[in-house]
């Protein structure tokens, strides 16, 4: 099979969101992982609902599949990156992040997109885990509700130094949530080194709702253009294809935003150059 390659706009984020859709459409992908921010699709703009079905009706014209993903640094907070999180000890800040989650589901909504990413966030100095793990768990429930009510998965992304940050930790909580499903950043396996990647893709198969791919070193949580890290970029795109993976394997370069005009093309043209 042919697997489907998108691109994250986090790694194309001094570009104007259509130019960056451009770009992508023009580089070969078959979708893009549309960051939602406050330059690329404000969730909390006034007219956010006629600026998804413009970019849904954009989408549609340049044949573009999408994920939703939801981790944008100073959307909610322009002085604390990431937060408010699910974790959070004020827990009207942990709503404001549950909103934000169910906004991004009706945005994916509206997009037709195949899954919204999201993650847990870093505790607190002095919250203790089975706190933050109570916080997270009712934070989780509420997404979970919109999402089934919208029709769009809900994925989980395991992230180094957070709460949930390897893939073992996200199999407890989906114990306790079978609705939730996986989103995996192979690279993670890397710095957290509890799994290699491509057994994870193996192992979670049935759980995985979207997969981020790039290059990254052992032990160090920095995304990398392919050919300057230590994955085995050959081994993650077989195991996806022998688990017979359809949905949008997604290049996240989150550094690379500089040079998103040259980058965007040189990640497709690498991972086709595997393939042939």
């Amino acid at each position: 099979m042919t697997l489907r390659y998108a691109y994250n706009t986090n790694g194309a984020a001094n570009h104007r969101l259509d130019d960056a859709l451009h770009l992508i459409a023009d580089a070969g992908y078959d979708g893009v992982a549309l960051t939602l921010d406050h330059h690329h699709l404000d969730p909390f703009a006034d007219d956010w609902e006629r600026e998804a079905d413009r970019v849904a009706t954009l989408l549609d014209r340049l044949g573009l599949a999408s994920v939703i993903e939801t981790g944008a640094r100073y959307l909610l907070d322009p002085r604390e990156k990431h937060e408010p999180t699910l974790i959070n000890p004020d827990g009207e800040a942990r709503a404001r992040r549950v909103a934000f989650l169910c906004r991004a589901l009706d945005v994916a909504r509206r997009l037709g997109s195949e899954t919204i990413s999201f993650w847990a966030g870093v505790p607190r100095p002095g919250v203790d885990r089975a706190t933050a793990l109570r916080w997270l768990n009712e934070g989780l429930a509420r997404v979970l509700d919109h999402a089934e009510a919208c029709g769009v998965d809900a994925s989980f992304e395991p992230e180094p130094g957070m709460l949930i940050e390897t893939v073992a930790d996200y199999a407890a909580l989906a114990r306790r949530h079978p609705r939730l499903r996986l989103a995996l950043d192979t690279g993670h396996c890397l710095v957290t080194q509890d799994i290699d990647p491509a057994e994870a893709i193996r192992a979670y198969a049935a759980r995985i709702g979207t997969v981020a791919v790039e290059d990254m070193r052992r032990g160090d949580h920095t995304h990398l253009p392919f050919g300057q890290g230590d994955m085995d970029v050959p081994a993650v795109l077989a195991a996806l294809n022998a688990i017979g993976f359809s949905r949008l394997v997604c290049v996240e370069l989150s550094r690379e935003s500089p040079r998103a005009h040259a980058a965007i093309p040189e990640a497709i043209a690498y991972l086709r150059g595997i393939a042939a």
